[in-house]
Order: structure tokens, then sequence, then C-alpha cells
């Protein structure tokens, strides 16, 4: 009937909620919801907290995103970079001592 949920693929709602996993070097996954055309910069803003070495006064200068091996910017949507429900973000942290 019309009113099934139709699968992922047929889904492409240009506001839908997608669902992100962003994975941390440390072997941690933690889950997100966003919109497609939502600034990636609040997922990043929401993941930091969640950092194992947070409490060591890592901050967002500290730590990059990339999807795909290729570099996340703040301003990028799911959408600009063809994200898909499911997908994973990887987290590294920088090298940044003696940079001030």
């Amino acid at each position: 009937s019309c009113q099934s949920k139709p699968p992922n693929f047929l889904s492409k709602t240009e506001n839908a909620h997608i669902n992100l996993k962003v994975a941390g070097q440390e072997g941690s996954v933690i889950q997100f919801k966003i919109k497609r055309h939502t600034p990636l910069n609040k997922l990043m803003k929401a993941y930091c907290p969640h950092l194992i070495c947070f409490e060591q006064g890592l901050t967002m200068q500290h730590i990059r995103f990339q999807f795909d091996g290729q570099p996340i910017n703040e301003t990028d949507t799911p959408a600009q970079l063809e994200v898909e429900d499911e997908d994973s973000i990887d987290v590294f942290q920088q090298q940044t001592e003696g940079l001030m």
C-alpha cells in the first residue's frame, strides 16, 4: 500500500533524517541522527563531549572528521558529501603539540 515505508534506497526525502555512525580511533562508535541538509558542524560539536581524551583538554581544534578518506568541513552537509543512512564518519586526533 502507499502507506508502507519505502526501502532506504527510495527514501531520498529532502528533509529526512539519516543515521550516521561516528567511529573514533579507539574503536568507539556513536550514532547520530541528522537531517541531510544540516551542516555537519552540529554533529561535530555533539561528538566532542564523547571523546575519550576530552578530559585532557582536547577541543574541536584537535580532532578532524573524514568521510571516505576525505576531510569534512564544518559547513559540509550530508547531502553535499552524498552521505547515506548508516554511513560512517571517521574521527582522528590531530597531532598539534607545540603549536599555539
